[in-house]
C-alpha cells in the first residue's frame, strides 16, 4: 500500500485495517508549553487551545425536509449542537427554487437574529455549526456552501474529513478548478460539477465514489434534500420525524430540542434522497468494516445523545466502572473533569463506594477573555475557565476523572488546581486508552509527536501531570463498557487513534483535522 501504510487482518472478523507507523519512543522534552499564540488567552496552537489542550469538537449539520418552519427548526436543531463547534453557524433554505441563506462568525445566538432568520423561507434547510480553531477564521468556510450548478443551486453542508481532499484538490486545479475556500466540502461540490451525470442524484453518487474518509454529507437542490454517509459509518448521522416532516442531525438530542422523534441511524455507504416522490433509500457504496468513532461516546457527544441506539450517559458510566475494576484506588472522593467526564466520575464512584463530589467546577462564561500576556496572568488563566472546591478536597485523597489526555498540559493543570486547594493525593484515571494517533476522520489532533501518550510511558506521563497514580482504560475494556448498538454483531468501533487502526487507507498524513478547515 503507498506511503508506508500496510494492511493487516483483524483476527476476529478478517476486515481490513491499516496501520500507521508508530510513534517512536521518547523522551519527554523539558521545554515548556506555550499557553498561547494569538491575542486570547484560551487560543493556543493549532487549535488545541493551550492549556485546555483538549480535542477540538469536529462540526454538526442539521436538516429538515418537509416543514414549513424548517429555518426556526434548524435554529434550535443547532443549539442542541452547539457542543461540536462554536466558530461559526449557518443555515440556508430552499422556496420555489430560491435559495436563502445566511452565515456568520459566533455562536448560533450571536449569528441569527429574528432579523435574519425571517428572510430564511421554506419548507426545506440545511443547517451547520463549525468548530472552533486557532488559526484564521474565514466566514468563507462557514457552512453550509452554496454554489451555481448547470442544474441550478445546490447547497452542502459537512462533518467530517475527506482524506484524499488536497490529491483531489490539485487534480482538479490543473484542470481549470477555481476553489474559493479551504474546505473539503467544496471539493465535492467540484466533483458534484464535474460529473458526466445530468441527474443529480447520479453526480452526487458518482461524487462519493472518489472520496475517502469520514463524513456525513447534506445536499439541497431546488426540488431535492440528500444525504450520505461514509461507507464505514465513522460519523454519527441520524434520521428523526416530526409529523410528516423528515430531519437529519449530527446527534439525536437535536431531535429532542425540536420535538422530534428519531427514526433510526444513516447506514454506512447509504444515500437518501427526499423528493415530492417521498424517501429513498439506496447505496453508493458497500458496507465497509463498521467503525463509528469511539471519541463520541468517549468526548464529542452530549450525554442525553443516541448514536445507534447507545445511551452516550450510560456508556460513560459504564466506563468509569470499568475503570475502577481496572485500577481500583483507596481515596476519599472521586471527582470529575466538567463535562464530559462526570458520567464516567460518577461510574467510578458507584462502583468503588467512593463518595462523589463537584471538586471542580467550571465557568461557563468566560468566552475568548481578552487579557494582558504576563506570565503572571498566563499562569492564572486557567483559573478563570475551572476553579476547585477547596471545602471539598482540602484534605482529602482525590481521584480525578478525565476523558482523555492529549498532549498533558491540561492534566498538569488541572492536578496542579487540586494541590494548591489543599487535597492530600490526586489520583487520575482516565476513561479512554492512551491516545496515541493522529485522525485523519474530522477530528482536530496535533500531530503524533505532540501526543504525550505517543512518546512517552504511563509513569513518564504520570511524573509529566504531577499525579501520585495514573492508570487508563483499556481498550477491551472501552468496547465492553460501549456495548452493542442496533446494528449488533455489525456494530463496530473505530479506535486508530489508540491502536493506530485505521479503518480506510491513508492516502495524505498531513491531512489532520475537520473538512471545514
Amino acid at each position: 500500500m503507498s506511503n508506508g501504510v500496510r494492511t493487516v487482518e483483524t483476527p476476529a472478523s478478517g476486515a481490513e485495517v491499516r496501520k500507521l507507523p508508530a510513534a517512536p519512543a521518547a523522551e519527554l522534552s523539558g521545554k515548556a508549553h506555550e499557553l498561547w499564540t494569538g491575542e486570547y488567552y484560551n487560543e493556543g496552537v493549532v487549535g488545541q487551545g493551550g492549556m485546555f489542550d483538549k480535542l477540538n469538537e469536529e462540526c454538526g449539520v442539521f436538516g429538515v425536509y418537509g416543514h414549513p418552519e424548517a429555518s426556526q427548526l434548524c435554529y434550535y436543531g443547532l443549539h442542541a449542537l452547539q457542543h461540536r463547534g462554536q466558530e461559526s453557524a449557518g443555515i440556508c433554505t430552499v422556496e420555489d427554487g430560491k435559495f436563502n441563506y445566511y452565515r456568520g462568525m459566533g455562536l448560533a445566538k450571536e449569528v441569527f437574529t429574528n432579523d435574519n432568520l425571517e428572510p430564511l423561507v421554506g419548507s426545506t434547510a440545511i443547517a451547520h455549526v463549525r468548530y472552533s480553531t486557532a488559526g484564521e477564521s474565514k466566514l468563507a468556510n462557514a457552512q453550509p456552501l452554496v454554489f451555481k450548478y448547470r442544474e441550478g443551486d445546490l447547497a452542502i453542508a459537512t462533518n467530517g474529513n475527506l482524506d484524499n481532499a488536497n490529491i483531489i484538490k490539485r487534480e482538479l486545479e490543473r484542470k481549470g478548478s477555481i476553489f474559493q475556500t479551504t474546505s473539503d466540502t467544496e471539493v465535492m461540490a467540484h466533483l458534484i460539477a464535474r460529473s458526466e451525470h445530468d441527474d443529480i442524484v447520479d453526480a452526487v453518487k458518482d461524487a462519493l465514489k472518489q472520496v475517502i474518509g469520514g463524513f456525513a454529507f447534506l445536499i439541497i437542490t431546488k426540488d431535492k434534500m440528500i444525504a450520505a454517509l461514509d461507507p464505514n459509518g465513522l460519523r454519527p448521522f441520524m434520521i428523526g420525524r416530526l409529523g410528516d416532516a423528515y430531519l437529519f442531525a449530527s446527534e439525536s438530542c437535536a431531535f429532542d430540542a425540536v420535538g422530534a422523534t428519531y427514526m433510526r441511524d444513516v447506514q454506512p455507504g447509504e444515500i437518501i434522497v427526499l423528493d415530492r416522490d417521498g424517501f429513498h433509500s439506496e447505496r453508493f457504496a458497500d458496507e465497509g468494516r463498521r467503525a463509528i468513532c469511539a471519541m463520541e461516546y468517549i468526548y464529542f457527544a452530549r450525554p442525553d445523545s443516541d448514536i445507534d441506539t447507545i445511551n452516550i450517559h450510560s456508556a460513560r458510566k459504564r466506563m468509569g466502572k470499568r475503570l475502577a475494576m481496572e485500577a481500583f484506588v483507596d481515596a476519599d472522593v472521586v471527582t470529575g473533569v466538567p463535562d464530559s467526564s462526570i458520567s464516567a466520575a460518577i461510574g467510578f464512584a458507584e462502583q468503588t463506594g467512593i463518595p462523589y463530589e463537584l471538586g471542580l467546577i467550571k465557568n461557563r462564561y468566560t468566552g475568548r477573555t481578552f487579557i494582558i500576556p504576563s506570565q503572571e496572568l498566563r499562569e492564572q488563566g486557567v483559573k478563570m475557565k475551572l476553579s476547585a472546591v477547596r471545602k471539598v478536597v482540602e484534605g482529602k485523597r482525590v481521584v480525578m476523572i478525565d476523558d482523555s489526555i492529549v498532549r498533558g498540559t491540561t492534566s498538569l493543570r488541572i492536578v496542579n488546581l487540586l494541590r494548591e486547594a489543599g487535597a492530600t493525593e490526586v489520583h487520575v484515571r482516565i476513561s479512554s486508552p492512551p491516545f496515541m494517533n493522529p485522525c485523519y476522520y474530522g477530528i482536530d489532533t496535533p500531530d503524533r509527536k505532540e501526543l504525550i501518550a505517543a512518546m512517552n510511558s504511563i509513569e513518564e506521563i504520570r511524573k509529566a501531570i504531577n499525579a501520585d497514580s495514573l492508570h487508563f482504560l483499556t481498550r477491551d475494556g472501552l468496547l465492553d463498557s460501549i456495548g452493542q448498538g442496533a446494528s449488533g454483531a455489525k456494530s463496530g468501533y473505530c479506535t486508530a487513534c489508540f491502536d493506530n487502526e485505521y479503518p480506510t487507507e491513508i492516502v495524505d498524513t498531513t491531512k489532520v483535522g475537520c473538512a471545514c478547515d
